[in-house]
């Protein structure tokens, strides 16, 4: 017979507030309610996978970071191997793990009334399918499933594994933008975040902010299809290596909003939060909204087929200098040539952005023997030599990266 009720993963918890929960729930239930990361980012294995798996590795990409070639997944396996120890009695009572913070995309699928009265018990139903993600804990969630995936390995059985109970926080019916700022609040004090990283998760950073509105503003012709440029962004990595889709990450995004702010005083708080009371002074967040998004979008535009090529445009230390570069035409430098957005215009037009010694040996980057660019003296060794250079075609970086005669 037809029935109302909700199936799906029954949990028992209590609120602490409207939109969240703390519990425990046993070991097959978690690994049955998260996903291995390590499986969504195997390309190969993702394509093959269920739509809801693949549906959970893209909500998971919106407020995570990558797993893969970082210090995080290194941890994983010893993460595991401390875990069977723990679970085997090795360490007696002298070993913990933190509890999981959990974000559900979207809400319940049914809560029911208190279990016993005046205690706040109760039982939530998480629908079969809906994205729940970790959004702190996740190298602990990651190590779950490598140790279930074969106890023998770490020593272990799944008769001890099945009877383990984890606790956990849930937090529900958030936005995206509320869970990138609980990674944020939750790993900006600590040591496994990188600092660029983690501030481009911070919505609550007008850098960051800025950042994502002039990704999305800019609209691009992407392998036959017109996208906004916020879908070649990599929000996750400080780095992006060859075989991402991606052309440019977040982080350096941002560094071209903060010194498009801040001229050159940028380069030195592109690891500080922005806020409003940190802007320049007489500009608002409003104002400053309403220049840069604008300017820094024609400026994207123009340069993309350049970041389509992968050149260094993209590099973290150019986006800086040419940040720098935009900050002359926002109208409130106090310093240098204030220059009109055709001004600006001319003098990038001119540039040899081509990821080649040539041009940028000695500006952005140094090369090797083999003439191989290595970019990774950052922006704040590099971003003054670009903005020179952009900013002063006769002067020798400006001749160099474009490509006329120095003699």
């Amino acid at each position: 017979m037809p029935t109302s009720a909700v199936e799906g993963i029954q949990l028992t918890v209590t609120p602490f507030r409207p939109d969240a929960v703390i519990g425990t729930m046993g070991l097959p239930t978690l690994l049955q309610l998260v996903p291995s990361p390590k499986t969504e980012e195997d390309a190969r294995a993702l394509k093959y996978a269920s739509g809801v798996l693949r549906r959970h590795a893209e909500v998971r990409g919106m407020v995570q970071r990558m797993l893969k070639a970082t210090q995080k997944g290194r941890n994983v396996t010893s993460y595991a191997s401390y875990i069977a120890s723990g679970v085997n009695g090795d360490h007696g009572s002298a070993w913990s793990t933190p509890p999981i913070t959990l974000w559900l995309d979207g809400k319940p699928g049914a809560i029911s009334d208190e279990l016993v009265p005046g205690t706040g018990i109760s039982t939530i139903t998480v629908v079969a399918g809906s994205p729940v993600v970790a959004i702190d804990g996740e190298t602990q969630v990651t190590a779950w499933h490598e140790l279930y995936d074969d106890p023998e390995r770490f020593g272990c059985s799944y008769e001890k594994l099945n009877v383990v109970r984890v606790p956990f926080e849930l937090y529900f019916g958030l936005s995206v933008e509320d869970a990138r700022q609980i990674f944020y609040d939750r790993n900006v004090e600590g040591v496994p975040v990188a600092k660029n990283l983690a501030m481009s998760m911070d919505q609550r950073d007008i850098g960051t902010q800025l950042a994502n509105r002039v990704a999305e503003a800019v609209k691009v012709e992407h392998e036959g299809k017109i996208v906004p440029f916020s879908k070649l962004v990599q929000a996750r990595k400080r780095q992006l290596t060859k075989r991402d889709p991606e052309l440019v990450t977040l982080s350096a995004m941002r560094v071209l909003v903060i010194t498009a702010l801040h001229g050159r005083g940028g380069l030195a708080l592109s690891s500080s939060t922005i806020y409003e009371n940190d802007l320049p002074s007489g500009v608002s967040a409003r104002q400053a909204e309403e220049q840069l998004v604008p300017l820094l979008s024609r400026v994207i535009s123009a340069l993309y087929p350049h970041f389509a090529s992968r050149s260094a445009v993209s590099a973290p230390a150019v986006l800086a200098g040419l940040g720098i570069a935009v900050h002359q035409a926002t109208g409130w430098s106090t310093s240098g040539k204030l220059l009109t957005v055709d001004e600006l215009t001319e003098l990038l037009e001119s540039v040899h952005w081509e990821r080649e010694a040539r041009y940028w040996d000695g500006v952005a980057a140094s090369a090797n023997a083999s003439g191989v660019l290595n970019f990774g003296g950052g922006a704040k060794d590099s971003g003054g030599r670009v903005a020179d250079a952009l900013l002063h075609p006769d002067t020798e970086y400006g001749r160099k990266v474009r490509g006329w005669s120095t003699a």
